[in-house]
């Protein structure tokens, strides 16, 4: 089990490091916006500036996950912008459902395998 939760750990930080640096780095092609209310929520997205705060939070989550530190705050920053991709599927783009699937069950499991530093949070 301990190899898993590496691997899961590797994987879901490598995936918010390369999508983080990518907010600023540009190396991955982006197809034009769609004409329809997710594209105008994109095109505000990028003409706000907002990206790069997006960006800036998932390559921080995502490095902390590498490192393996600080992992339970790692968690918890992805934790908000996984919820925040499940709501703009849910509402404006139900085709990227795929990756946030995936994301979503490692995040859970790594939540799972980290749940004794939660236990504040979550107890009385």
């Amino acid at each position: 089990m301990k190899i898993a939760t590496i691997v899961a750990r590797v994987l879901l930080g490598l995936i918010f490091v390369v999508f983080g640096s990518n907010a600023f780095l540009r190396f991955l092609p982006m197809p034009p916006p769609p004409p329809n209310l997710a594209g105008d929520f994109m095109k505000v997205f990028f003409a706000s500036g907002y990206v790069y705060v997006i960006g800036a939070m998932q390559l921080l989550g995502g490095l902390l996950l590498l490192f393996g530190r600080f992992v339970p705050l790692g968690l918890t920053i992805l934790a908000a912008i996984i919820f925040n991709i499940w709501v703009f599927n849910l509402l404006m783009a139900p085709e990227g459902f795929p990756p946030a699937l995936i994301v979503t069950v490692l995040e859970l499991f790594l939540l799972w395998r980290y749940r004794g530093a939660f236990t504040g949070l979550v107890s009385n």
